[in-house]
């Protein structure tokens, strides 16, 4: 199976979905820590903008813009189109399960904390900040990529270097929204928190699901 039965992953959930629900409630309440911690890391991100080298703030602009929630839909699906093609058609399903459902528990966490986005935001970041969809999308995406997609590439080399690549991704895109005042530090700590423990419990449906669907003639995979 691409995802195997893990003693550990409910710890995982309750320590990254503790840690959510904590820094959640933080944020709710106006905690002058977290508001302190978060303007101060802001201002090491925004303090020395460079648009007029020009070449940073338009990396940091079209990294953000292909992790737009949309465009993560995108992407997934793409992904399990590749997938079903290819005969993977459960890990297909999944993924898309996924980042459907990663995304809809941003917008209700969202509209839970309400929590108003930096002054010098752009108007076309609009809603909420908390916590942020760009970072939420593009960590399930690569979470996906990482657990269905890249153990297929049969050199181990080529595994390695997608891998850090996808790692580095992840976190220039968390630099990003904070650098173009879209998110607060916290917001994009938040959305890898929050996904995270979404993907324990992906992956343990993935695992109690996948065997089962596998008995149904249109789902049979090559693979689980």
């Amino acid at each position: 199976m691409f995802i195997e039965r893990d003693n550990h992953r409910w710890w995982r959930f309750a320590l990254s979905g503790g840690f959510f629900i904590v820094l959640m409630l933080l944020i709710m309440f106006n905690s002058s820590v977290v508001t302190m911690i978060d303007a101060v890391l802001q201002s090491l991100f925004t303090s020395q903008r460079i648009e007029s080298i020009g070449w940073f703030h338009a990396l940091m602009t079209l990294i953000s813009f292909l992790a737009k929630p949309a465009l993560d839909l995108v992407w997934v699906f793409i992904i399990a189109a590749i997938l079903w093609l290819k005969g993977y058609r459960i890990p297909a399903l999944w993924a898309l399960g996924t980042i459907f459902g990663g995304d809809v528990l941003g917008e209700i966490f969202k509209h839970i904390v309400k929590r108003v986005r930096p002054a010098q935001h752009l108007p076309a970041d609009d809603g909420f900040s908390f916590p942020s969809g760009h970072t939420l999308g593009i960590f399930l995406v690569v979470a996906i990529l990482f657990l269905v997609v890249i153990p297929l590439i049969q050199r181990a080399a080529v595994r390695v270097i997608l891998q850090i690549l996808l790692i580095f991704a992840v976190f220039f895109l968390a630099v990003s929204r904070v650098y173009l005042y879209a998110h607060w530090p916290f917001d994009t700590i938040g959305a890898m928190l929050l996904a995270y423990a979404w993907l324990q419990i992906a992956e343990w449906l993935y695992v109690a699901w996948a065997p089962r669907m596998q008995q149904v003639p249109l789902l049979r995979s090559i693979e689980i």
